[in-house]
């Protein structure tokens, strides 16, 4: 399979990268490295990138940012660019990749444990999970060609102890959880699922 990862070159990504990559032919995208740069916040950047790649199997997205702020200090615009980053950008991913997807491919984003249990200064990050998880509900019957798409949601990551404090009473979960939930939404039959790895 052809497969492109968004976020390749970041802490998920690149295990994700290296896990399908023994199997499969990889296109790594990154923000500022990789194979092609993408600025998923620019619908241009993004069809420029699938132009340079065509047509592909499954396109997997670990990318996108959000700002942690206590709800105190949150103005409009600071969780404005989390919506235009993380959520926005993984469902133009999506949006426009529906055009280059070969038939039978699939969508794999990538959501988080906060839209469902959510720690303090993470009302931005809850939201945009929330909505991604929502978006691949309601999208899923609407791909034709046999085309599927999940969103994995995942915990902490052990990998990312810098987060650890901010997760208080979370386990945080193994990278090979997150990639065998990514190869169950791209090598599986499941379509508009949340795919939760705790």
């Amino acid at each position: 399979m052809k497969i492109i990862i968004v976020g390749a070159t970041g802490t998920l990504g690149k295990k994700i990268a290296e896990a399908f990559a023994l199997q499969h032919e990889i296109i790594r995208v990154g923000h500022t490295k990789g194979d092609i740069r993408v600025d998923i916040t620019s619908e241009t950047s993004i069809k420029n990138m699938f132009e340079q790649i065509g047509a592909f199997d499954a396109l997997i997205s670990t990318s996108g940012k959000a700002p942690f702020a206590p709800l105190n200090q949150m103005t409009g615009e600071v969780f404005k660019s989390g919506l235009l980053n993380k959520l926005l950008g993984q469902i133009n991913l999506v949006l426009i990749g529906q055009h280059y997807i070969n038939k039978g491919g699939s969508f794999t984003l990538t959501s988080g444990i906060l839209a469902e249990s959510p720690v303090a200064a993470g009302s931005a990050l809850s939201t945009i999970n929330g909505g991604l998880n929502a978006f691949v509900l309601a999208a899923a019957p609407e791909l034709g060609n046999g085309i599927r798409i999940n969103t994995i949601s995942p915990n902490v990551v052990e990998d990312s102890p810098t987060y650890f404090d901010s997760f208080p009473g979370e386990i945080p979960v193994t990278m090979e959880k997150v990639v065998k939930a990514c190869e169950k939404s791209v090598l599986g039959i499941l379509t508009g699922q949340v795919i939760k790895v705790y």
